[in-house]
């Protein structure tokens, strides 16, 4: 629709013969390649591994513990009695309910720090862009587009101001 009526002004402008049409200048910034490919980008996930690395590994050792006690309860359940295997079978249940309370509250803090993380970077980029849209001249800046021709792409320039 938006695009259906810049075409009309831009039709209505031409037609008017006193008036001339004037040529806008769009840029492109694709925002994924930006937090795949920046510096910025790139410490922040270090920044993160680094800092969610210990409980990482606590949920790792625990879910090896978890399969150890549970194929060891699968290989002793003939011999063992019944009020041993029910023990066994609680103290596995409640390992098993804490590894997922554990394993839950380890992605909500990862996915909240990795959107602080993130939202800092964009800031950041949101800067650069600003500053090369105004220093180039551009009318409009598209961060978000169903497709963009590599011709108004200046990721590249984004990226490089971005790794200084």
């Amino acid at each position: 629709m938006a695009c259906s009526s810049a075409l009309a002004l831009g039709t209505l402008m031409l037609a008017s013969g006193g008036v001339q049409a004037q040529e806008s200048k769009i840029g492109f910034v694709s925002t994924e390649r930006i937090f795949r490919e920046a510096a910025p980008a790139k410490t922040a996930q270090t920044k993160i591994e680094q800092e969610f690395s210990r409980r990482d590994k606590e949920l790792q050792d625990m879910a090896a513990r978890i399969k150890s006690m549970s194929d060891k309860l699968d290989k002793d359940a003939a011999v063992l009695s019944e009020s041993d295997r029910a023990k066994r079978q609680r103290e596995l249940a409640e390992l098993d309910k804490d590894f997922q309370r554990k394993q839950r509250e380890f992605r909500e803090d990862l996915n909240q720090r990795r959107n602080e993380e993130l939202a800092i970077v964009l800031e950041r980029t949101n800067k650069v862009i600003k500053q090369i849209a105004e220093t180039e001249k551009y009318d409009i800046v598209f961060q978000e587009a169903v497709y963009a021709s590599p011709r108004i792409d200046i990721t590249d320039k984004v990226l490089k101001a971005l790794n200084k």
